[in-house]
C-alpha cells in the first residue's frame, strides 16, 4: 500500500471551504485538471460521479467513476474509486479542521498501482503529491478570493 497526506490551510470560513470544495458539479471550476464532472447518481448522502481530465501531451483523454460521501457533523469525507484505472484501489480520506489560520483541508490517498505497469506506487506517489499540491494551491487562491468577495458585500 503506498499513500498520500496533504494538507493546506485556506483563510476562509468553514462553511464556504466545506461548501466550495464538497461541489462536485463545479470541480471543473475549481480543479484545473478536470474537464468534466458528471453527477451519475445520488443514494442518500453519497454521490457517484465520472471525472473527465483535459487531454494529456499525447491527446489522450482520462476518465473514471468515483464515489463520495461528505459528513458535515464531523467535516470529513469518504470516497474511493469505482473505476480503479491503474489503480488496485483508490481510497481517499478528506477532513476539515478550524485553525486559527482559517481551515485546513488535509487530503489523505491510500492506493496501491496494478502490478505490470511501467510506474509502480512510489513514482504515483510522487505524481499524486505534486498534483495534490497545485490543486490544493488552486483551491486556496479561489476560496480564499470567494470569502474576500462575500466579505465586501456584506460590508
Amino acid at each position: 500500500m503506498a499513500a498520500t497526506d496533504n494538507a493546506i490551510v485556506i483563510a476562509a470560513p468553514m462553511e464556504l471551504v466545506w461548501d466550495m470544495t464538497n461541489d462536485v458539479e463545479t470541480w471543473p471550476e475549481l480543479f484545473s485538471e478536470y474537464a468534466k464532472a458528471e453527477i451519475l447518481g445520488r443514494e442518500g448522502a453519497t454521490v457517484r460521479f465520472r471525472l473527465t481530465l483535459h487531454p494529456d501531451e499525447n491527446g489522450a483523454v482520462w476518465s473514471w467513476v468515483s464515489e463520495r460521501t461528505p459528513d458535515p457533523a464531523t467535516r470529513t469525507v469518504r470516497a474511493r474509486r469505482i473505476e480503479t484505472g491503474p489503480f488496485e484501489y483508490m481510497d481517499l480520506h478528506w477532513t476539515y479542521t478550524e485553525t486559527d489560520g482559517g481551515v485546513e483541508m488535509r487530503w489523505r490517498q491510500e492506493f496501491t498501482v496494478k502490478s505490470g505497469l511501467p510506474f509502480g506506487d512510489k513514482e504515483m506517489t510522487e505524481r499524486l503529491n505534486t498534483n495534490t499540491r497545485r490543486e490544493m494551491a488552486r483551491i486556496k487562491g479561489l476560496v480564499e478570493k470567494a470569502a474576500a468577495e462575500q466579505a465586501a458585500v456584506n460590508r
